[in-house]
């Protein structure tokens, strides 16, 4: 027992403790992530569809991104990035990359729906990863836009703007319109986090959530601008600027006019 008890006491007691704290601590979250990841597989896939996904991503995407998918030194891997990562980039018009740059930009979509779904069930089969949504949480009539809008100006406000109109990043980066995305690449944007978008994922916020961010969106796009030229939706900065060489401008004129009327 004396034993036993002197070695309870030995100085490295406290960092053997401390070390399983972390493994039990990271275990419960890779369980708990692992957990979400499995709730958010919604897309089935034929065998025939990672098959001809296959021969899609060998023909276009592994000369960039490797056979296999395993990554280059021009392209990262995308075992594990899911379904939806490949779906968003593909079906967004970003991949295959049109040049190099600070980041992917949308062109027009250089694959059809089955094609792109085909390539994403391929990928899926690489690795476990967020899956392409299900059409009913994408319904955004079903959801609460007021609760949507909290969450968008918490979250998303400071780059992509308070009225989803974009904005500039550093180093030629920027946070693209979202006026007129799908509801599909919304969501996979938020599951997936394209360019410098961070991932928001179920543990962070849930897809119901999502779901009303979505219906926020899609709110604003339909009013539109009702007071008339949103001047890029920057607020008092673009109306103030505005106004003032507006303003200036006709102050010049008037002037310019009293003194051809004088002379």
């Amino acid at each position: 027992m004396k034993a036993l008890s002197q070695r309870r006491r030995h100085p490295l007691a406290a960092l053997a403790l401390l070390l399983m704290a972390l493994l039990v601590t990271g275990g419960i979250y890779a369980a708990a992530s692992t957990a979400n990841e499995a709730q958010a597989q919604t897309t089935t896939f034929t065998a025939n569809d990672v098959e001809e996904g296959s021969k899609l991503f060998s023909a276009n995407c592994a000369s960039c991104h490797g056979m296999g998918a395993t990554g280059s030194d021009a392209a990262p891997s995308l075992v594990g990035v899911g379904a939806a990562s490949v779906d968003f980039q593909v079906g967004s018009g970003r991949m295959p990359l049109q040049m190099d740059g600070p980041q992917a930009q949308a062109k027009p979509v250089q694959f059809t729906d089955e094609q792109t779904r085909q390539m994403a069930a391929y990928v899926a089969s690489l690795g476990a990863g967020p899956a392409i949504p299900d059409e009913e949480i994408l319904d955004a009539s079903e959801g609460d836009s007021s609760n949507g809008g909290e969450l968008f100006r918490v979250n998303c406000a400071m780059c992509h703007n308070a009225a989803a109109a974009g904005g500039a990043l550093t180093r030629g980066k920027f946070a693209p319109s979202i006026d007129g995305t799908s509801e599909k690449h919304i969501y996979e944007a938020m599951v997936t986090g394209p360019q410098n978008m961070p991932v928001f994922s179920d543990a962070n916020i849930s897809p119901e959530d999502k779901q009303d961010i979505i219906a926020f969106l899609k709110t604003i796009e339909e009013q539109g601008s009702p007071g008339g030229a949103d001047l890029g939706s920057l607020g008092p900065v673009s109306e103030g600027l505005f106004i003032w060489v507006a303003g200036l401008g006709v102050i010049i004129a008037f002037t310019v006019w009293l003194t051809s009327r004088s002379s």
